[in-house]
């Protein structure tokens, strides 16, 4: 399904990124291997290598500008083009955003965001040049709101949003963007769940993840010519459930006056908009909003 490709996957020397190196490779495709570890990515080297595949190693942040470059141009050189990257490697914290610190955010936002879009940047230049390829990018659940994960959901709205822009960009020159939302079990959910004993328990999250191979054959799919004509979307993947992930949109009603006023925006909340709120976040927390309007016009506390 993928014989004749070269795929450059980041991240892989462990966890999700390793199973979608491996299913990548098993179904023909060359595989450029990227991981901070070197010792990991020269292991998922040999594993593909020993089961009958082609691949290479990269080592290096993916938030450096020039490794993220030599990404691709390691597979161009190697394997004479670049037909798919997948955006796998990223960093994950638990933490009240009260307590995060200067150097935890930084890190978080350079690896997740800044290594997607430098990855991605000089992957998409020599796809637009040979007018061929598809990215997969790796969203997550918590963009949508997770106890604890503010930040790391923030990173991973932002990879969202870079889907539905670069799928805008890419299309007339036949380049396909998606992204992938899973549910897995490993390393980085094992350490979420070690940390997760510093929480009160109404912040874990319920139940365990599926095996990352079980989730992988939907990257490989998204970089096979089977998915022709997809691009632009975020799937839901746990392993045995799958669902597309609903784009965000202005929501109707919409309300208009000449000259909105803080009393006439709060009526408007109060009539309009109290029933229509959204509940909140992945786990769908619902909330009460009654505002009361004090003698000035304004809501009261």
């Amino acid at each position: 399904m993928l014989a004749g490709k070269a795929i450059v996957v980041t991240g892989a020397g462990q966890g999700l990124g390793l199973a979608y190196a491996q299913r990548a490779a098993a179904l023909g495709a060359s595989v450029v291997v990227n991981d901070l570890d070197g010792d990991n990515a020269a292991a998922a080297v040999r594993s593909i290598v020993d089961a009958g595949g082609s691949a290479i190693s990269v080592v290096g942040s993916v938030a450096d500008w020039d490794v993220a470059a030599e990404l691709t141009n390691a597979c161009i050189r190697q394997f004479g083009a670049i037909d798919g990257l997948v955006n796998n490697a990223a960093l994950h914290h638990l933490e009240f955003p009260w307590d995060e610190t200067e150097d935890q955010m930084r890190r978080i936002v350079e690896v997740n965001v800044l290594g997607t879009m430098y990855c991605g940047t000089h992957a998409l230049r020599a796809m637009k040049a040979q007018r061929r390829g598809a990215i997969v990018n790796v969203a997550s659940g918590a963009h949508i709101g997770l106890a604890l994960r503010a930040t790391y959901g923030a990173t991973k709205g932002a990879v969202a949003s870079l889907t539905y822009g670069w799928a805008l960009e890419a299309m007339p020159h036949n380049v396909r963007i998606n992204a992938i939302s899973p549910t897995a079990s490993t390393p980085m959910t094992k350490a979420s769940a070690d940390d997760e004993a510093r929480f009160p328990e109404s912040a874990r999250l319920p139940g365990k993840g599926a095996p990352p191979a079980s989730v992988a054959p939907m990257v490989t799919f998204l970089l096979s010519d089977l998915a022709e004509g997809v691009t632009g979307q975020i799937v839901r993947m746990t392993g045995r459930t799958i669902n597309l992930v609903d784009h965000p949109s202005n929501a109707a009603p919409v309300e208009e006056s000449e000259a909105w006023t803080e009393p006439t925006i709060a009526a408007a909340f109060k009539d309009v908009f109290a029933g229509r709120l959204k509940p909140v976040g992945q786990m769908a927390k619902t909330y009460a909003w009654a505002p009361s309007l004090g003698e000035d016009g304004l809501a009261g506390a």
